[in-house]
């Protein structure tokens, strides 16, 4: 089957835009939407992953106005991220995916660790493009 064959390195994008534990939840959900991405990996001051922020997480809240005005990332975001290696196939994925989803939901995006350092991310719309 070719989900087994094909490894994520292959089809997941290498040019991940981040967000740091300081910054404001306003910006970091500007650049959610200016970038088109669903989610931002939050990076401390060595480059290391510490947690997540997604769309539509930072999205309802904003909306509902949850936040109090200076609300940082640190403070919102989800901290025990699932990920996946480069080395993985796009089965391994799915399945990181459908394992790690709250309440049968499914993960969109999982980021790609190398010896702890983020080399990329993978979504869901990224294994779809695959599958052609």
């Amino acid at each position: 089957m070719m989900l087994k064959n094909k490894k994520i390195s292959e089809v997941m994008t290498k040019n991940v835009f981040t967000t740091n534990p300081d910054e404001d939840v306003v910006f970091a959900f500007e650049k959610l939407m200016k970038n088109k991405v669903s989610a931002l990996p939050v990076l401390d001051e060595d480059g290391k992953m510490i947690g997540i922020v997604t769309a539509s997480d930072l999205g309802y809240n904003l909306i509902l106005d949850n936040y109090k005005l200076g609300t940082k990332v640190s403070s919102v975001m989800v901290k025990n991220v699932t990920s996946v290696s480069p080395e993985e196939s796009l089965y391994d994925a799915i399945c990181a995916m459908e394992e790690n989803a709250p309440g049968g939901s499914i993960v969109n995006q999982l980021p790609v660790l190398e010896n702890g350092n983020l080399v990329g991310i993978i979504s869901d719309g990224d294994i779809i493009k695959a599958l052609k």
